[in-house]
């Protein structure tokens, strides 16, 4: 009888082989979850850096509230005199006038307080440059000026720094304190401050720029 003999299978040769598959598959796991890792720490950085700049944002705005505020309470102090704290005085110039007064409002904002001609203002254009307005930026030839403390000897041009006029203490966590600039406006109908307020964040590159109208008495 005719025995045909078996073929023996080395166990060795087939895990050899097994090794030989898994090898390239762990590999392309590792892969991706290299590639879902580092794109999962690029998203989490991105929105950190997104959080942290809407933060810094909010600060300016309520830097610039701030000094809104701080306007008002200059614009009409509740009591007369020197207010604590202040280290200028503006009760010469208190209480707000009814008509424009030249020695007071200037076109280079002296003490913070701007006028510009009706005619000035009507030709303005911030596009091209003309006729710019005090509140522009410095690149716009503004009138912002750089008191980025308190100025001491209270005859300055420009900005007002907080609590300058009011005693308002400083804000804390912001690269520059917030500053306001008072426009007197002759329309043909009636008279109008602009108060122009900006705020900076913890960055100086953050900056909110913020306006409002207030009407004088007996306008």
């Amino acid at each position: 009888m005719h025995v045909t003999p078996a073929i023996a299978t080395s166990p060795l040769t087939t895990r050899s082989g097994s090794r030989g598959i898994a090898l390239p598959i762990v590999l392309m796991f590792l892969l991706i979850i290299t590639i879902a890792a580092a794109f999962g720490i690029r998203r989490a950085t991105l929105g950190e850096g997104i959080t942290r700049n809407q933060l810094d944002y909010e600060v300016a705005r309520q830097a610039a509230e701030a000094a809104l505020r701080d306007a008002e309470r200059d614009l009409f102090p509740r009591f007369p005199g020197k207010p604590a704290g202040a280290v200028c005085d503006r009760s010469p110039d208190r209480p707000l006038p009814t008509k424009f007064i030249p020695s007071l409002w200037t076109t280079g904002c002296r003490k913070g307080q701007c006028f510009s001609p009706p005619a000035y203002l009507a030709a303005s254009n911030y596009t091209t440059g003309v006729n710019p307005q005090p509140w522009w930026p410095a690149s716009k030839d503004g009138l912002w000026g750089d008191n980025e403390a308190i100025p001491v000897d209270c005859d300055f041009d420009g900005g007002i720094p907080i609590g300058t006029f009011t005693g308002t203490p400083n804000i804390n966590g912001v690269a520059r304190q917030p500053e306001y600039m008072l426009e007197w406006i002759d329309r043909a109908t009636d008279t109008l401050v602009r108060v122009t307020a900006r705020g900076f964040g913890a960055d100086i590159n953050t900056e909110v720029v913020l306006q409002t109208y207030i009407k004088p008495p007996g306008n």
